[in-house]
């Protein structure tokens, strides 16, 4: 299962994130009154659902909102076989005799940590209604195999997060496990903010930054033409970083944001000539 596991240590936050802030702060830029409104739902003791695009910043700002709120943090990358029994646990096999092993959300429950799972809808039907106690005033895991069931412990909170433009497309959650979350939408920042997030992820210089946001919102046109997945803000300070560490200009931008967007010669040929004309 593909999981980080490892909470986050606590930390004192600052009056102001922004990139001079303390090392182990995730920085991250926000767009509207997202901050405010998380703290909220976690003092309320209320899920929260993250919509937006690809790369656009849901995982940073769940990370910065752990960071904020000094509460560990677990994330769970979903997939197509995430079973139960890889949230909840299992029991193990061991020369002794077998063991039971919490699974992450488990963890999380017990811990009182914030319990990340990305991209929800990619995890099977069957998994995402072990989330349902966990997201009503009940606030308990029940875990069949040992019968114990958990009262979440003062600070856990249930994050899922989701792309609907993509994923809609293909599979979507149902409308009863929906209205278990308070939904918080997000988008790609607006040129200015996205350039300044570019500059302080990367350390390009202003004027780089602003470049490949024009190039970015240039191609984000291209949607229409065929390009399933646009340009993302993780994409841009990928080929920022490349651009800060020496690589051309033009060779970033085909190895980090073209190459990865589409083999489809004609969209690539558009794509490259983007490029061309935005560093000319």
């Amino acid at each position: 299962m593909r999981a980080d596991l490892t909470p986050r240590p606590p930390a004192t936050p600052p009056a102001a994130a922004g990139p001079a802030g303390p090392a182990d702060e995730p920085w991250y830029l926000a767009q509207g009154n997202e901050v405010q409104v998380f703290e909220q739902a976690h003092a309320q003791r209320l899920a929260v659902m993250l919509k937006g695009p690809t790369g656009c910043g849901k995982t940073r700002f769940v990370e910065h909102m752990a960071w904020r709120l000094k509460r560990p943090l677990i994330t769970i990358s979903c997939h197509d076989d995430l079973a139960a029994s890889d949230l909840v646990g299992r029991f193990l096999i061991r020369h002794d005799g077998t063991a039971w092993q919490d699974g992450p959300l488990t963890r999380a429950v017990r811990e009182g940590a914030i319990c990340y799972l990305d991209e929800v809808v990619e995890a099977r039907a069957d998994t995402i209604v072990v989330l349902h106690p966990l997201t009503d005033h009940r606030r308990l895991l029940p875990i069949d195999k040992t019968g114990e069931t958990l009262q979440a412990a003062p600070g856990f909170m249930l994050v899922v997060s989701y792309n609907p433009g993509y994923q809609r497309m293909l599979k979507d959650l149902k409308p009863s496990t929906r209205q278990r979350f308070v939904a918080l939408e997000f988008d790609f920042p607006d040129a200015p903010r996205e350039a300044r997030i570019v500059a302080a992820e990367s350390g390009v210089d202003e004027a780089t930054a602003a470049g490949l946001v024009a190039l970015a919102r240039q191609l984000r046109g291209l949607q229409d033409r065929g390009l399933a997945e646009v340009p993302s803000t993780r994409l841009l300070v990928a080929a920022a970083r490349l651009i800060a560490a020496g690589v051309d200009v033009k060779q970033a931008c085909r190895v980090a944001i073209v190459s990865p967007l589409s083999d489809e010669p004609t969209l690539v040929g558009a794509m490259r000539d983007l490029v061309d004309l935005t560093f000319a």
